[in-house]
Formats: structure tokens, C-alpha cells, sequence
């Protein structure tokens, strides 16, 4: 009887922990940018930031549709987990409401940005559509 239980016990694990989410597809050309600020830039509180987006669409959180994910700005974040979802924290922001720009408040002083499309479920595509990281001073 011991043993049998022994060998469920991976099993039951795997049941607690639930699959990992797949990743949908991207095209391998798609490409996510900073269209402001620019990498260096110097700027003031409200920071305004627009994201560009090229060879995918836009489309909420929670709307399954091939070639779309919406944006999450990464904030002064050195690594980034790409096979689960995004978290949501200060560091994270989500813009799972398909907007392209928004306007962030951020302590003075030195900062990096990443843009990451995340799909319906906000987990990065496969391969990810991540930019270029910038450095922005804010004062």
C-alpha cells in the first residue's frame, strides 16, 4: 500500500501544480519598440512612454487571437521569466486593456525599460517579442 501511494506522489504533484501555459506563436520578424522616450533621454515625472509594434497586432488580455499580445513595460528588471506569466508589480506593468501609451511616475534618478508583448494569457510568445532595453534618467 506504501508504494502505491509513493507512486502517485508525482502524479498528485503535477495535479497541485497545473501544466505550464503555452506559449503562443510570433512571428519571427515581429519587433515591439520605444517610439518615446528615447534610449538616454532625460525626462520629468509623468514620464510619457508610446509603444511601437511591427508584424503583430494589439489585442487585450484574455482575447485569444493568433499574432496579437498586448504590452507590459519592464521596470529596472535584469531578468525575465518567459515560460509563465508576467507578474503584476511595480516593476511589471500591465497593459492588458490594449493601450499603446501610457504615463508612469517614477522616483528621480536612474531607470530601465524593456517592453515584453505578452499573449492573451500575459505569458511572452514564442519566440519573445521583447525590445531593446533603454536607460532613461528621470529628474
Amino acid at each position: 500500500m506504501l508504494n502505491r501511494k509513493l507512486a502517485l506522489m508525482p502524479l498528485c504533484a503535477l495535479l497541485l501544480t497545473g501544466p505550464a501555459l503555452a506559449r503562443s506563436p510570433a512571428p519571427e520578424s515581429a519587433k515591439v519598440y520605444f517610439i518615446a522616450p528615447q534610449n538616454g533621454a532625460v525626462v520629468s515625472n509623468p514620464v510619457a512612454i508610446k509603444f511601437g509594434l511591427a508584424g503583430m497586432g494589439v489585442a487585450p488580455a484574455g482575447v485569444e487571437k493568433p499574432k496579437t499580445g498586448h504590452h507590459h513595460l519592464l521596470i529596472d528588471v535584469d531578468k525575465v521569466d518567459l515560460e509563465n506569466p508576467l507578474p503584476a508589480d511595480d516593476n511589471h506593468k500591465h497593459f492588458g486593456g490594449g493601450q499603446t501609451e501610457a504615463s508612469i511616475t517614477l522616483k528621480p534618478g536612474k531607470h530601465t525599460l524593456q517592453l515584453l508583448l505578452g499573449d492573451h494569457n500575459h505569458v511572452p510568445h514564442n519566440p519573445p517579442v521583447m525590445s531593446e532595453k533603454i536607460t532613461i534618467m528621470v529628474k
